[in-house]
């Protein structure tokens, strides 16, 4: 595999979650439309060959379409090193035991004449066939065509199964013997005529289980090209390709090449009919067997001479439009726009044009007819982006989240996230983006409510099984999350697709509740340190970021590349402002965890500083790998402010449960042992100032006995 375009959106995976943990190459994923807009808007993806030639060409009238999954026509004379199973099986049909063990004899041997002599018991089209199918295995093509003809002549009554049969191997007979006489013109033309006789038979009903009626047009687009009628090949490949035969398919592509190779005077007057010029067409803006933008000099002579063939062709306008704006020859592609009609393609070329005449309106308009034009099912398949991002071109999808760029710059944010989320998986990336980052939580909210029921859950079987959530589910997911983040913890709980999360996200919002409607501290701290211990242990399911910085649409084991945020043609200061007052705090992946250890740290706020529970809670915060400045604040604040215990020595790994009951007891001990450590250097004046005091109390009190007996 090449290697010189490395992938932007390089991913990684941390193979253990402690910090300074070793990273490993991560899995392709899609195209963000949002991640370089400005590209975004001014590409066109390359096409796909397999649908541009599904459009080309047509069909025969009665002829039915091709079912069996795989057949070699081909090979129906014993020819083939390895006997052809369905040929075999299709022979045997309609015949009794004893004849289908005859048909086998007899396809061993090497002389037709035996054939007949030896199958005389066999009905009259079945021992004609395979005497001509041993007269051609044999190259005796002259014997032959006389056997096939003599079936063919028999009454239609008396031939129904091996008629399409006969006529399909007289011209591939007639084909072979082209090469052999002197009138080969005339041997290509009963090859012909054999093809279509062929296809008839099948459209009439003779017996086809080989689908030969099909695969005649291929064999006659042979004899076509053979005869030098590239036109008349490839019209006849298109109606095979389009009843569905692989074989036609491949015969295009085949095509392609062979025409690539031709000196370029013959080239470009081949380029003068209608089949050569459209199958070119869509090869080159599909472009077939580029790798890396390395186009080959063949395909470069190819676009000189159909752009040079085409000039004012009102033929295939919005197809040659899109060639000569790939090709980035734009005045072209607007001159052929001129002719081409509303189709999807040629608004869409449109729109793109006027984006880059700095026309947003006349864009917005242009994308809008591109979505209305293209049918919903159209489906370019898939494709690899320049920087090997991937991408399933869906021409509808694609328009509608190109127009949602446009509709963000426009302050239409709501709009643009409908567009990007209507793509379903496509876009997800981008959709998920505007929703958490761009919509503020009400707006979303508010959609979500409107038009976004939950779907069904999925069974235990299907999550075993990692049966991805539908796009519903995962948005609700996200917007359950948001609400939680921000505060909404009654509000959140409903809108996460399982009973699982539903309980750990309700979990998370009563601790947060309970730590702020707390009057006494040791009961908020351990509101506080619950909260915190949720948040770290369920974090990404409860309130990671569906995208950056978190990335919980991969459970957090990747992360992708993302550019810098700026104010500029297709970003507004207002969506700046909503993705900046949106942005996770900390901005740093995992930032659930950087949340729980914040939480951890209040909890120890309302704690006595001697008392096991402050201790302990900030050792197990010190094992949340939030970050390394993290850990030495958290245990530098324990040596200075906490108790001695044992079990400190592992500080952040081996940690006890805070013991916030016990804690109590430290409010009224921690301030007479601070009286006492404070007066414990003066110890002795202390006591002699104690006694003093005591001796000087007790004569004040006999003194004032003294004086009341005296009054009495």
């Amino acid at each position: 595999m090449l290697t010189r375009n490395w992938p932007r959106h390089l991913l990684c995976l941390s193979l253990s979650l402690p910090l300074g943990s070793a990273l490993a190459c991560g899995p392709d994923f899609p195209m963000r439309l949002l991640d370089n807009r400005g590209q975004t808007l001014a590409e066109l993806p390359e096409g796909n060959f397999n649908f541009e030639v599904s459009r080309l060409g047509k069909t025969i009238a009665g002829l039915k379409n091709v079912t069996a999954a795989t057949h070699n026509p081909n090979d129906l004379y014993g020819e083939a090193s390895e006997p052809n199973e369905a040929r075999d099986k299709a022979e045997q049909a309609g015949l009794s035991a004893e004849q289908q063990t005859l048909v086998k004899q007899l396809r061993g041997l090497t002389d037709a004449r035996q054939v007949e002599v030896q199958g005389a018991s066999l009905p009259a089209e079945v021992r004609l066939y395979v005497a001509g199918a041993v007269a051609f295995a044999t190259g005796d093509h002259q014997r032959a065509v006389d056997y096939f003809g003599k079936l063919l002549a028999l009454p239609a009554d008396q031939r129904p199964l091996r008629s399409t049969w006969a006529a399909y191997s007289l011209g591939r007979t007639w084909f072979a013997m082209s090469r052999e006489v002197d009138d080969a013109d005339q041997a290509l033309e009963q090859s012909r005529q054999a093809f279509r006789q062929t296809r008839q038979m099948s459209i009439d009903g003779f017996s086809d289980p080989l689908e030969l009626g099909v695969a005649s047009l291929g064999e006659e687009a042979r004899v076509l090209r053979t005869a030098g009628d590239w036109s008349g090949a490839i019209e006849l490949y298109e109606a095979q390709n389009l009843h569905g035969s692989a074989v036609g398919y491949t015969s295009l592509k085949q095509v392609m090449n062979e025409l690539a190779e031709l000196p370029e005077a013959e080239l470009a007057k081949l380029l003068q009919r209608k089949a050569v010029q459209q199958l070119v067409t869509a090869s080159l803006i599909s472009r077939v067997g580029w790798s890396f933008d390395e186009q080959p000099p063949n395909e470069k002579k190819l676009i000189k001479l159909l752009q040079n063939s085409t000039r004012g062709s009102l033929e295939n306008a919005d197809r040659l439009a899109a060639l000569n704006y790939q090709q980035g020859d734009y005045a072209s592609a607007k001159a052929f726009l001129e002719n081409a009609g509303d189709g999807g393609l040629a608004w869409w070329l449109r729109a793109k044009l006027a984006v880059r005449d700095g026309d947003k309106n006349a864009a917005a308009a242009a994308y809008a007819k591109a979505a209305q034009a293209f049918p919903q099912s159209e489906d370019w398949g898939y494709r690899r982006t320049p920087d090997w991002a991937y991408e399933s071109v869906q021409p509808k999808c694609r328009v509608e989240g190109e127009s949602a760029i446009l509709a963000l710059q426009r302050g239409e944010y709501l709009q643009a996230f409908v567009q990007l989320y209507r793509s379903n998986d496509l876009y997800w990336f981008d959709a998920a983006t505007v929703a958490e980052r761009v919509l503020t939580v009400d707006e979303l909210k508010q959609y979500v409510d409107d038009n976004v029921p939950a779907p069904p859950a999925l069974t235990q079987q299907e999550r075993d099984n990692y049966v991805p959530l539908p796009v519903a589910a995962r948005l609700r997911d996200l917007l359950g999350r948001r609400l939680l983040r921000e505060g909404h913890y009654a509000q959140a709980v409903g809108y996460f697709d399982s009973a699982d999360l539903q309980n750990k996200a309700r979990l998370y919002g009563e601790q947060r509740m309970k730590a702020d409607a707390a009057w006494w501290p040791t009961q908020r701290a351990s509101a506080l340190y619950n909260a915190a211990w949720t948040a770290r242990e369920w974090g990404m399911d409860i309130l990671g970021y569906e995208m950056a910085p978190d990335y919980a649409t991969f459970g957090g084991n990747y992360s992708l590349e993302t550019a810098e945020l700026t104010v500029g043609p297709l970003v507004s200061d207002a969506e700046l402002q909503r993705q900046k007052a949106s942005e996770a705090q900390p901005d740093q992946r995992y930032h659930y965890r950087f949340v729980a250890t914040e939480l951890a740290r209040k909890a120890a706020d309302n704690l006595p500083h001697t008392s096991q529970a402050f201790a302990a809670v900030l050792c197990n915060a010190a094992g949340w790998n939030s970050s390394p400045d993290d850990l030495s604040a958290l245990y530098q604040r324990y040596v200075k402010e906490g108790p001695y215990v044992p079990w400190a020595v592992d500080f952040g790994n081996q940690c006890p449960y805070p013991d916030f009951e016990n804690a109590d007891k430290r409010y009224v001990t921690q301030v007479t042992d601070a009286v006492r450590d404070t007066l414990r250097p003066y110890k002795w004046p202390v006591q002699i100032g104690a006694i003093v005091l005591g001796v000087g109390a007790a004569l004040l009190l006999i003194t004032r006995r003294q004086r009341k007996g005296r009054k009495g």
